[in-house]
């Protein structure tokens, strides 16, 4: 009887391995065709190169296409690049493993985080209305605790991602009943963004987005970062609908194009005549330093993707951690190599 079930365990991993190379593979392919109708071809010596590196260093033939995508758009090939299918496969369940899924539990890493300026007010966690310091609270006071220091609060569904779960509420329109369809969540303050942030648009608070990393030697470092904005009247940005345009993780300095999620390009802020070059995020050495500092005391969680702004007094206000599959493809395929040197091409030796 061990030996069926292990059989059809075994069944069931191979199945989900496929999909998930399959819809890696899928995805690639045609963010491939939108880079090739923009830039050409795929050099077909930078194609064979993609195919003995994925073979060579990672193991596996099916690690190419989003090396595909990289090498496509450099017009190049660089070794050191990190496929998106290898990351989430291989990286991600040895570096940061269940532990990375803390992140996504604002009740728990909040904890873990110890003191910061959180936007966290309370919790809606297995049917308790709870403050941050994990008192029940009834549905009286938690209305009376969100709206007594702020006029907007924001609801976020736990396990919310690429902007949906996101919901915006005043006093009046405040819905408990629809607190408890949507399950667990937190409650966050509205942010009133930097006026830099505003330039772009006023509607939405805009996010950058870092990635840091914990070396073998527990040195943490930000490799990667860009920044998003939402676009024309979103109250908040939709992976979907968003620009972004890579930071130069060591000043700050926008690229001077923004990327649709088609992978189109733009220097300018659609119906306006606000453009990317030029411009430097504020306080940049502040946001890397906090998330620096955030990011040690979660070592284990050795890759960690921060979505973060400056609020308009400049503190930097965390909106969420990512320790999952945060996403690496688009620095890397911009600005990539981000990751050389961390020898997470080696991971796959030790499966």
């Amino acid at each position: 009887m061990k030996a069926v079930k292990k059989k059809v365990k075994d069944v069931l991993a191979k199945g989900k391995n496929f999909v998930y190379h399959f819809e890696h593979n899928n995805s690639a392919s045609k963010v491939l065709k939108r880079i090739e109708a923009q830039k050409g071809k795929l050099d077909p010596k930078n194609e064979q190169l993609c195919r003995e590196y994925a073979k060579d260093i990672f193991g596996d033939i099916k690690y190419a296409p989003w090396l595909y995508v990289y090498s496509a758009f450099s017009r190049d090939f660089k070794e050191g690049w990190i496929p998106d299918n290898y990351y989430g496969e291989v990286v991600v369940p040895q570096l940061n493993g269940e532990y990375g899924r803390i992140c996504n539990r604002n009740a728990a890493i909040n904890k873990l985080l110890g003191d910061f300026d959180s936007l966290d007010i309370g919790y809606y966690l297995n049917k308790l209305f709870l403050s941050t310091g994990f008192e029940v609270l009834s549905e009286e006071n938690l209305k009376k605790l969100l709206f007594e220091h702020q006029s907007t609060i924001v609801y976020k569904v736990e396990n919310s991602r690429q902007g949906k779960g996101v919901y915006f509420f005043n006093e009046q329109s405040f819905d408990l009943e629809l607190i408890k369809k949507l399950g667990n969540g937190v409650f966050q303050k509205y942010i009133e963004q930097h006026p830099f942030f505003s330039q772009f648009n006023n509607a939405s608070v805009a996010t950058i987005r870092l990635t840091s990393v914990c070396d073998d030697n527990g040195h943490i470092e930000a490799k990667a970062g860009y920044f998003r904005i939402g676009r024309e009247n979103d109250t908040h940005v939709i992976s979907d609908r968003q620009l972004r345009t890579p930071i130069n993780i060591k000043t700050g300095q926008l690229h001077d194009m923004a990327y649709f999620p088609d992978s189109k390009t733009t220097k300018y802020l659609p119906n306006s005549n606000v453009t990317f070059a030029g411009k430097t995020l504020p306080s940049f050495d502040y946001c890397l330093s906090e998330i620096t500092k955030l990011h040690s005391r979660i070592p284990f969680v050795r890759c960690v993707g921060w979505d973060l702004i400056l609020d308009k007094n400049n503190q930097v206000k965390i909106i969420e951690l990512n320790g999952g599959h945060n996403g690496i493809k688009f620095n890397e395929m911009i600005q990539g190599p981000c990751f050389k040197g961390l020898n997470w091409e080696k991971l796959h030796l030790s499966k």
